[in-house]
């Protein structure tokens, strides 16, 4: 009893086995292969499936969806002789299990080194300036070349990145510094761009500064003018409406020739010979009678008195005047006055006035 006991469990045992082996669950975007009796039967799908146990062997699960895969850095050759390393990420699907199993032992590894062979032919016929600018050129043709070699092995390329290009570190230092030149000349341009834009708006303003000063000046030396000229206007008319007679110009000499005297460093002075002439008509104005005009005659014997009173009191200023305007002069310069050479002395106005009063007593 124990005996069959025993071979009943194993029996049920191995009944169970059985049907576990026959039952295969296959998860969503994956996909198994199957082979019968070593050769490749069918592929199952995501789901529930059945197999014969002990008949149909059933293979790893292969991953359908897309993968990313980042391979490590490679060194590559430019075609100026420059070796730059430059990493790389791969995307691709699986879109065909049979394919995927039995065209390729290691489609990750055929990836990898299919990627580096055609990265060393792309990048060797670029420079390095190029290389560095490129990116989307080798992307390109790297995806087209990986989606062309992989689509036998049941694997669809979608994108190719490059994610790092390392030069060396000779050629980076290189670099910041062309980089650091070329952007202190692009700010030594601009400092001399907005130097001279300074410049220019400093020059526009000083023209134009001096434009209106220059038309202020000469608004207001027109103005000074016109003013001068109707002042000038003025004085002539005034002149020509009193009628001055020439008694009354020869006083304003004799006021005026005390003031050149005052001078401190007057040693020498020239007296002109207006001044002769007017010393000569006020002394001969002083000593004879004025004509009567029509005004005068009508005068009564009370005015006329007054009048020669008044009369008699300027002849004694103005001969004070004179008296002290010739004194003041000898003062300034003592000796006869020379007026230049080879001229002879001008005679003394005084000793004229003396003369001409004691002729007239």
């Amino acid at each position: 009893m124990d005996a069959l006991l025993i071979a009943g469990l194993l029996i049920v045992l191995f009944a169970v086995f059985t049907v576990l082996r026959s039952v295969r669950i296959v998860p969503q975007a994956r996909a198994r292969n199957v082979e019968r009796l070593g050769r490749y039967h069918t592929t199952l799908k995501p789901g529930l499936n059945f197999v014969i146990p002990y008949i149909d062997r059933v293979y790893p699960v292969i991953d359908l969806r897309e993968q990313v895969v980042s391979f490590r850095p490679q060194p590559v050759i430019t075609e100026d002789n420059l070796v730059v390393e430059i990493d790389t990420v791969l995307y691709f699907q699986v879109t065909d299990p049979r394919a995927a199993a039995y065209e390729i032992a290691n489609y990750i590894q055929a990836v990898e080194q299919l990627t580096v062979t055609t990265l060393r032919n792309v990048v060797g016929s670029l420079d390095l300036e190029m290389t560095l600018t490129s990116r989307d050129t080798i992307n390109s043709q790297l995806r087209g070349v990986l989606d062309e070699a992989t689509g036998k092995w049941g694997i669809r390329v979608n994108r190719v990145e490059i994610k790092a290009i390392d030069p060396p570190k000779s050629i980076k230092e290189a670099m910041e510094k062309q980089m650091r030149a070329e952007r202190d000349k692009r700010a030594a341009i601009l400092t001399a761009e907005g130097q001279r834009q300074s410049q220019i708006l400093t020059a526009e303003g000083d023209k134009q500064s001096a434009i209106l000063r220059a038309e202020g000046d000469r608004s207001a030396a027109i103005l000074k003018a016109q003013g001068q000229s109707q002042a000038i206007d003025e004085v002539f008319q005034a002149v020509h409406r009193n009628d001055p007679d020439p008694k009354l110009l020869a006083y304003q000499y004799l006021q005026v020739l005390p003031e050149l005297a005052k001078g401190e460093g007057n040693t020498f002075w020239v007296i002109p010979s207006e001044v002769t002439s007017a010393l000569q008509g006020v002394s001969k104005a002083f000593t004879e009678s004025l004509p009567r005009s029509s005004a005068t005659r009508e005068v009564t014997a009370v005015d006329e008195a007054a009048a020669r009173n008044a009369a008699a009191r300027e002849t004694a200023q103005a001969e004070r005047a004179a008296a002290e305007a010739v004194a003041d002069a000898a003062e300034a310069d003592p000796g006869p006055r020379q007026i230049g050479p080879g001229v002879p002395p001008m005679p003394d106005p005084l000793s004229s006035v003396e003369r001409d009063r004691a002729e007239r007593s």
